[in-house]
Order: structure tokens, then sequence, then C-alpha cells
């Protein structure tokens, strides 16, 4: 069986990967295995990076102020830093499970590329977090939750973390 669960900075998305790890029953690293034979990653963890938008300020009265090439690789190195480090997060908790994992990193918007990357991998079954925002806010901010559950060509989990005990 093959599983996607889609990653970012939140708490929520971490929870969601540890519960699959957890309670879907996937094939675990074997310390037998011969080297030849490679085992094939039983879930592969994606994070999506947003796309780079040009900042600028445009005032009536002055010129359009564009980002200079250093502001633009700044930001491009700090994405590829909090990329790393959400995947390094991710793969310390497969391999605390004893799971064997592959990382990727796609760039665009999250909702269309996890459905993207569920159809082009030829996914069993998504697991995605969820921020539990309510009617209005999902109504105005999106979810990608909500979305890869109505896209997503294969079965989608979501997994909501449990409710703070300090509410």
């Amino acid at each position: 069986m093959k599983v996607l669960v889609a990653v970012d900075e939140s708490e929520g998305s971490l929870y969601a990967l540890q519960w699959a790890l957890q309670n879907i029953p996937l094939h675990r690293q074997s310390t037998a295995a011969p080297v030849e034979e490679e085992e094939p990653p039983a879930i592969t963890v994606v994070h999506v990076q947003l796309p780079f938008q040009q900042p600028y300020t445009a005032n009536p009265v002055g010129p359009v102020l564009f980002a200079t090439p250093a502001v633009m690789d700044s930001v491009k190195k700090a994405q590829e830093h909090s990329s790393a480090e959400v995947l390094s997060r991710a793969s310390e908790l497969c391999k605390q499970h004893m799971i064997k994992a592959e990382t990727m990193v796609v760039r665009g918007n999250p909702k269309e590329m996890i459905v993207e990357a569920t159809e082009q991998m030829n996914v069993d079954l998504l697991v995605v977090g969820s921020r539990g925002l309510g009617q209005i806010k999902r109504a105005f901010l999106g979810s990608v939750s909500d979305y890869c559950a109505h896209h997503a060509t294969c079965p989608v989990l979501i997994v909501r973390p449990p409710k703070s005990s300090n509410k």
C-alpha cells in the first residue's frame, strides 16, 4: 500500500504523521534484510513550499518597488531551511517507529500540489492533518484537508489533533 502524508510547520500535521505511523499497518524496516534487496519506502512524506511571489509596493505618487535579488535569495534560503527542518522532524518520527520513509518537497499551491502528487504516485491513501477551523474560517481561509477530501482520487484520512486540556 502506498501512503502519502502531507506535512507542514504545524503540530497538527506532525500529529497526523505520528497517528499514521502508529495506526496504519505499514511494513517495518527489517534489520536482517540483505543490502542487495532494497525495501521500497513504506510511506512518502511531502512538504509543499509556497511559490515565491515578488513583494512590491505600488505607490500612486512614486515608483513601483520590487524586491532585490538579495532579498529574493534570502527568502528562498529561508524556505529551503524551513522545508529541511520540517522533513527532518518527520524523518525522525519515522525512524522512531522503524518505518522506511521517502521525503519530497514540491513548490506550488499546497492544496493542488498534494492532490497532484497523489495522482502522479498512484497513492492508495492520503493522510493530512486538520487545524480544526470552524465553518466560517474554513469558508474564508480555505482548508487544505477539505480540498483534498473533495479532489483527491484516493481515500483521504483527515487526522484531527486531540483537544487541548487547557481550554
